[in-house]
């Protein structure tokens, strides 16, 4: 019978065997010790007693914060995403390994591991980074746990609060200029500007698609794929093509006439990126770029190419769109995410929500 911590199995001499762990070898690996008896009764017994009496067990001296992370990293690339595991090994080289990486796990506290959040956040990363950072740390002491039965180093820290930035947007008046400059004689790029405002779509999903992606006789775009530029090591960097980045972004999404119309107009072969017109993709941060020329160009205010996603989110608000459209538009999990990251109200809009209040009350 298996049970947390030990086991007990009948032999074929007549004695109950119980096994339990007891520290560990000097190669890592944990040990066990094997105790015996007449009934299943008193070897439990005898375990728990055993057990109780065993100070907490310890990580292996010899082992430091980058050599669980090594052995954590292993089982994540089984089970996740190649840009995912890029992601978090970006993290840990970057943020992590400089400062703690070599520390030993048994030296490290959960003080040394608030201080460290508080210097990244002074340094001036966004707190929401800084937690993606301490996720890293916080999933290889569970690790460490499970793997070698040590205390979760983790368990006790409190990430610093920040001031939540409110996303920059363009107003109504400066989207209508950019829009005028889109469809004066629009460019490839042109289009997959207009596209991402009118659809939400995010860079990384607008770089690529292909035409096959888009039927313009039925009116419908489907996601299946992204682009991302991710770190490989020692390597530098590469541009992959993976999947969207959750079950959720996979998704259909019905076009606006108006957009079929200019689409139409630039279409290419099936086998062809959209933004390219080529079998060969943009990757993301060139579009990105492309973006930021033409807002210098109009003279415009910067705003990241994301923000025309949340451009997208707060103009079909303003058009009546219900909240769970909108969240299957933009390929979110849950409505939640779309209220509290994607819809923002614009002083102009709080003003015309008020002046709702003024049938409440007669004129003076």
């Amino acid at each position: 019978m298996a049970v947390k911590g030990y086991s007990i199995s009948y032999r074929k001499d007549g004695r109950w065997e119980g096994r339990y762990k007891d520290g560990f070898k000097p190669d890592g690996k944990a040990k066990r010790v094997s105790v015996y008896g007449n009934s299943y009764a008193a070897v439990e017994k005898l375990i728990l007693e055993r057990m109780s009496s065993v100070c907490e067990p310890v990580v292996p001296a010899r082992l430091t914060l980058k050599d669980l992370y090594e052995e954590w990293i292993i089982g994540i690339k089984l089970k996740n995403k190649e840009s995912t595991c890029s992601n978090y090994d970006m993290k840990f080289r970057k943020h992590i390994l400089p400062a703690l990486g070599n520390m030993r796990y048994k030296d490290l506290t959960a003080k040394i591991l608030n201080d460290f959040a508080c210097v990244k956040i002074k340094t001036g990363l966004s707190p929401g980074y800084v937690s993606d950072i301490m996720g890293v740390i916080k999933s290889v002491c569970r690790f460490a746990r499970k793997r070698y039965g040590c205390i979760d180093k983790s368990e006790t820290i409190t990430l610093p609060k920040g001031v939540k930035q409110e996303k920059k947007l363009l107003s109504k008046e400066q989207q209508n200029i950019l829009k005028k400059h889109l469809t004066d004689n629009p460019t490839l790029s042109d289009v997959g500007i207009m596209l991402s405002l009118s659809t939400g779509l995010r860079v990384g999903e607008l770089c690529a698609l292909r035409w096959e992606d888009i039927d313009l006789e039925k009116k419908i775009l489907t996601v299946r794929h992204t682009i991302q530029r991710i770190s490989s090591g020692d390597k530098g960097t590469k541009l992959i093509v993976t999947d969207p980045k959750s079950e959720s972004s996979r998704r259909q999404i019905p076009l606006p006439d108006s957009i079929v119309t200019y689409l139409t107009v630039v279409k290419s072969a099936n086998d062809c990126y959209l933004l390219s017109g080529k079998t060969k993709a943009i990757e993301p941060r060139t579009m990105q770029y492309r973006f930021r020329s033409i807002l210098k160009r109009l003279e415009l205010p910067y705003v990241s190419f994301h923000s025309l996603r949340h451009m997208f989110s707060t103009n079909c608000i303003a058009l009546g769109f219900d909240i769970k459209t909108l969240s299957e538009i933009l390929g979110h999990s849950s409505v939640e995410i779309t209220l509290n990251r994607y819809v923002h109200s614009s002083k102009e809009r709080k003003a015309e929500c008020m002046k709702l209040m003024s049938k409440e009350f007669p004129a003076a």
